[in-house]
C-alpha cells in the first residue's frame, strides 16, 4: 500500500507539474527575430545615409559612431546574413558585418562609407545563450527526486500505524502469541501500538478462558459419566453394552474438544524427528488394530514437530480415510525442501462446496449417515500441523479423497556430514 500510494502522490505532482511546464512553453512567445532584423537593417542604413551626406564626423553615443576600421571580434554569420538580406531586399547595395568585439558585451553592425570610413552600431539584442535543453531536463529530474523523497517521507510518516499492523499481524504465526509492541514513536504510532497491546491482552484472555471452560466441562463430565457406568453394570447384557458404548463415545468427543483446545494454545515448534519414521510406525500400529492402511513407499524426510502430536495427527489422519474411504495409502515423498505425506482413500470424496469447511470443529459430510467420531479429528490434525510449520490440503481426485501433509524438510546431521 506504501508503494501505491507513493507512486500515486508522485505521479500526480510529477504529472501536474509537466502539465503546467508544458502549457508555460506553448504559451510563451520567442522572440520575433525577424522584426529585429528589420530595424537594424532600417537603422544602420539611415546612420549611412547620415555619415555619407554631413561629410563630417559622427558624434560617438549610444547609437553609433565613425570610425577608420570594422569592429573586430568573433564574426556572428546568422545576423550578418539576416540584415544583409533585409537591405537587399529593400534596394540598398549596403553589406554590413555583424561581430562580437571582446571589449564589448553585445553584438555590433559594421557598414562601410564610399569613402573608407565604417560606421559602427550596437545592436540592440543580447549574444544569444549556447542551447542548453538539457538544463530543462535537469530541472525536470531534480523536481521529480526531489519530490519523490519528499513524498516517501511523508507515506511512511502518514502511514506507519498501518504498517505496524501489518507487521504485527505477520509476526502472528501459529506457534506464536502476539507479543507487546513496544509504544513509542509519533502519536499515531503509539496509539497503533496501544491499541494492539490491548488486543493482544484480550485474545490472550479469550483463549485462556476457553481452555479452562473446555477443561472443566470435559472434567465435570467425567462424575456423571462414571455414575451412568456403575448403574449400567445393573442392566441386561445387550442394554448394557450399547449404554457403554455412547459413553464410551461421549467420552471420545469431551477428549478431542479437550485436545483441539490444547492444539490451539500450544506454543513451540518440537524437536527434530524422522517423517519416514514416524509414518512407517504408525502405519504399522493401525495395521495391527485392523484398519485397511498400507504403506506404498516412505522417502527420508526430517522435519521439526512434536512427536506426540504429530502422531496424534497422522492417527486421525489415517483413521479417517481407512474408515470413510474404506482404503488409506500412504506415501511419503521429498521434493525441493518439502516433506509430503500423501494419503489417497477410494471413498466418496467431500462434496466440492463442503471443502472450505472441513477443519470446523464437528464438522460431518452427512450427520444423518451417524458416522464413527466426533468431528474433530481433522481439525485436530489441521491444528497440529499448521503448528509444527507445515500445512494440510484435501482436494477430491476422481475416485476417493486425497490428504496431503506438507513439511518444511532440514537437513539431518548424516545430510550434514555426507554434504561435508
Amino acid at each position: 500500500m506504501r508503494a501505491k500510494l507513493t507512486a500515486l502522490l508522485v505521479g500526480s505532482v510529477l504529472g501536474v507539474l509537466l502539465l503546467a511546464t508544458g502549457l508555460s512553453m506553448l504559451l510563451l512567445k520567442q522572440p520575433d527575430f525577424a522584426r529585429i532584423d528589420q530595424a537594424a537593417a532600417t537603422q544602420i542604413s539611415m546612420l549611412a545615409d547620415l555619415a555619407a551626406r554631413t561629410q563630417g564626423s559622427l558624434e560617438e553615443g549610444l547609437y553609433g559612431r565613425i570610425a577608420d576600421a570594422p569592429a573586430g571580434g568573433r564574426p556572428i554569420a546568422p545576423f550578418t546574413d539576416a540584415i544583409n538580406g533585409v537591405l537587399t531586399r529593400r534596394g540598398h547595395a549596403l553589406h554590413v558585418a555583424v561581430s562580437e568585439p571582446v571589449d564589448f558585451g553585445w553584438p555590433v553592425i559594421s557598414a562601410p562609407l564610399a569613402d573608407g570610413r565604417w560606421v559602427i552600431m550596437p545592436l540592440g539584442i543580447p549574444m544569444p545563450g549556447p542551447q542548453r535543453s538539457w538544463a530543462l531536463v535537469g530541472w525536470i529530474l531534480l523536481v521529480a527526486v526531489g519530490v519523490t523523497l519528499v513524498m516517501v517521507f511523508a507515506v511512511r510518516r502518514f502511514t506507519e500505524p498501518l504498517a505496524l499492523l501489518q507487521r504485527t499481524a505477520d509476526a502472528i504465526t501459529p506457534c506464536s502469541g502476539l507479543h507487546p509492541v513496544a509504544e513509542k514513536g509519533p502519536a499515531e504510532v503509539r496509539a497503533a501500538a496501544r491499541a494492539i497491546n490491548q488486543l493482544a491482552a484480550r485474545l490472550h484472555q479469550v483463549m485462556e478462558s476457553r481452555m479452562r471452560l473446555v477443561a472443566a466441562a470435559g472434567h465435570d463430565l467425567r462424575t456423571p459419566m462414571t455414575r451412568m457406568r456403575l448403574r449400567a453394570e445393573f442392566l441386561g447384557e445387550e442394554e448394557r453394552a450399547a449404554f457403554i458404548d455412547d459413553l464410551d463415545e461421549l467420552d471420545g468427543i469431551a477428549d478431542s474438544a479437550i485436545r483441539l483446545v490444547r492444539e490451539e494454545v500450544e506454543d513451540g515448534r518440537g524437536e527434530t524427528l524422522s517423517l519416514d519414521a514416524m509414518v512407517v510406525d504408525t502405519v504399522a500400529e493401525l495395521r495391527a488394530i485392523g484398519y485397511a492402511v498400507s504403506l506404498e513407499r516412505a522417502a527420508p524426510v526430517t522435519i521439526q514437530a512434536r512427536p506426540e502430536a504429530l502422531r496424534r495427527a497422522l492417527r486421525n489422519l489415517f483413521i479417517n480415510a481407512a474408515t470413510h474411504g474404506r482404503q488409506a495409502h500412504v506415501r511419503v515423498e521429498a521434493v525441493e525442501g518439502l516433506g509430503h505425506v500423501v494419503i489417497e482413500d477410494v471413498g466418496p470424496g467431500i462434496p466440492e462446496e463442503l471443502l472450505p469447511h472441513v477443519f470446523e470443529p464437528f464438522f460431518r459430510v452427512d450427520p444423518a449417515r451417524g458416522a464413527p467420531g466426533a468431528g474433530l479429528g481433522l481439525a485436530i490434525a489441521e491444528q497440529i500441523v499448521t503448528r509444527s510449520g507445515g500445512s494440510l490440503i484435501l482436494e477430491n481426485m476422481a475416485v476417493g479423497l486425497r490428504q496431503r501433509v506438507d513439511f518444511p524438510a532440514i537437513a539431518s546431521s548424516a545430510d550434514l556430514s555426507e554434504a561435508g
